[in-house]
C-alpha cells in the first residue's frame, strides 16, 4: 500500500486562525477561522483531496489531540482506534 501525505492542523498564533498544512512541503492547504470549522463534516476529508491522507490535529497549545486517516479504509490495522 503507498504511503499517505501527512498534514497537521494547527493554531497560527501570528494569524489568529486554523492551518492545515503538508508536512512534506511546509505548506499551508486551507486556513480556517475556527478549528471546529476544519474538523466538522467532511470538511478535512475535502481538504486533503481525492488521494487521501493521515491529518494530526493540534490542540492550541500545540499538544497532539487525535490523528484522522482518510479514507478511513486506509487505516493501518495495527493502529488503536
Amino acid at each position: 500500500m503507498p504511503r499517505l501525505p501527512k498534514f497537521t492542523l494547527s493554531h497560527n498564533d501570528k494569524k489568529q486562525r486554523w492551518d492545515l498544512k503538508n508536512d512534506a512541503t511546509n505548506r499551508v492547504v486551507r486556513t480556517f477561522e475556527h478549528k471546529q470549522d476544519a474538523t466538522a463534516g467532511g470538511v478535512l476529508k475535502h481538504a486533503v483531496g481525492t488521494g487521501g491522507g493521515s491529518v494530526k490535529i493540534q490542540k492550541e497549545n500545540g499538544r497532539y489531540q487525535e490523528e484522522r486517516t482518510y479514507p478511513r479504509s486506509a487505516d493501518p490495522k495495527s493502529s488503536p482506534g
